[in-house]
């Protein structure tokens, strides 16, 4: 696609607002970038007869003809999404829309010597599979740690044994692509800020529970970092300094009282009789192949009627409600979005969060929306997909030369 610096810019702009607003006319596209019309028709002409944008319904009008709405066409392009965990890797396929198109599951370790090196075989492996139409703009790739700089891409990730690891720096020496790393709930928020809420919310947060617990801030539609990537480790803050030992080294964590091992460890706790609580939940003992598992079979018990089941969920409801109140209380969001494997068991959480959540709420904040949204195995990889494919409705250019690389691959795949 021919032009100026500038042209490519203001390209990328039209982009970036149906990208994150949706389906627009050519006027409302003008006044909200403040553009000249006959600036706006010619740069549309051009994406449109590049394969980026589509001409979609007649908007409605009070008067006069109805307006063309344009959208952005999902098979522009597509990024590989990678979840990495303890034990697995999750792998998707997503268009520019947001459409899955595949997913693959395999073994993973990341301790084992040579860990990135296999980290870089699964995704070349799929990387080969999925070569051809739509183009492959990048990859993603989701941690649960700390990332430097997602264009960077040095993590560290206590769960996993990383320190300073180089992922972002050895994927793209392997795979020859961009490649853009972030802490896995980032990269959640970076999907929403595409495909869920942020399209109508600027400011909101993104609360995970599962394994782990965790969080993400967005601000005037930003995913906040912080000053060393490290922003949203929600599942840290303390709660008690006599507390149960957490993962990263300290005591009283909130992750320690409602990451999947704080359930299961207080589910023990509870019950005296503990060969009579296996014989109703299985077998709880927190097992770190498989800690969701038993976690599961405790969400069955309390579905069930188990009531000492359904006390653990309302009382690590509650301490999760309170620490959520006081972040809300800090960074007064719009909306709270609650994502992660344990919103299967939400109605038991909930018991216990609600009431707590409103009750440590400042005045004037205690009606904000809780919202939950459905989960499933391949939403981890998808927001990592989402970093790559937000980058081309990112006029300020925050995800930098590796963002750069990805606009570039996006407007040459159209030229």
């Amino acid at each position: 696609m021919a032009g100026t610096d500038r042209g490519d810019l203001t390209r990328t702009a039209i982009l970036a607002l149906l990208g994150t607003i949706g389906p627009l006319s050519r006027s409302e596209i003008a006044r909200e970038l403040d553009l000249s019309p006959a600036t706006v028709t010619q740069l549309t002409k051009e994406l449109i007869g590049h394969g980026m944008l589509e001409e979609l319904d007649l908007k409605p009008s009070r008067g006069g003809r109805p307006a063309q709405r344009l959208g952005v066409v999902g098979s522009a392009g597509r990024a590989l999404g990678v979840k990495v965990t303890a034990d697995h890797l999750v792998l998707v396929d997503v268009r520019l829309d947001g459409e899955v198109l595949g997913s693959w599951e395999t073994p993973y370790d990341p301790a084992a010597p040579g860990a990135l090196d296999q980290l870089a075989d699964a995704v070349e492996s799929v990387v080969r599979e999925i070569s051809g139409v739509p183009p492959l703009l990048g990859v993603g790739v989701g941690v649960p740690g700390s990332v430097d700089d997602q264009a960077v891409g040095t993590v560290n990730a206590p769960t996993l044994g990383w320190q300073a690891m180089p992922v972002g720096d050895r994927l793209r020496r392997r795979l020859n692509l961009p490649v853009l790393v972030e802490n896995d709930v980032n990269a959640l928020a970076a999907a929403e800020r595409l495909y869920g809420r942020g399209r109508t919310h600027r400011d909101f947060l993104v609360l995970t529970i599962g394994r782990g617990v965790g969080a993400a801030i967005v601000a005037d539609g930003r995913v906040y970092r912080g000053a060393r990537g490290g922003a949203g480790e929600f599942g840290h803050l303390p709660v008690a300094p006599d507390g149960p030992p957490c993962g990263c080294g300290a005591r009283g964590c909130l992750e320690a009282f409602v990451g999947s091992a704080g359930l299961l460890a207080a589910a023990h706790t509870r019950t005296a009789d503990r060969q009579a609580a296996e014989a109703r939940t299985g077998d709880l003992q927190p097992d770190p192949r498989d800690p969701l598992g038993a976690v599961d079979a405790l969400g069955r018990a309390a579905a069930g009627g188990d009531v000492g089941a359904r006390e653990v969920f309302a009382e690590a409801g509650a301490i999760l409600g309170r620490a959520t109140a006081g972040l809300i209380n800090v960074v007064d969001p719009e909306v709270v979005v609650v994502l992660g494997e344990g919103t299967a068991d939400w109605p038991l959480w909930r018991t216990g969060f609600e009431p707590a959540l409103r009750e440590q709420l400042y005045p004037g904040r205690r009606d904000i929306s809780v919202e939950v949204e459905s989960w499933d195995d391949t939403s981890w990889a998808q927001g990592a997909a989402a970093l790559v494919l937000a980058t081309p409705f990112d006029a300020a250019g925050a995800a930098g030369e590796q963002g750069r690389l990805v606009r570039a691959r996006l407007i040459g795949a159209a030229s």
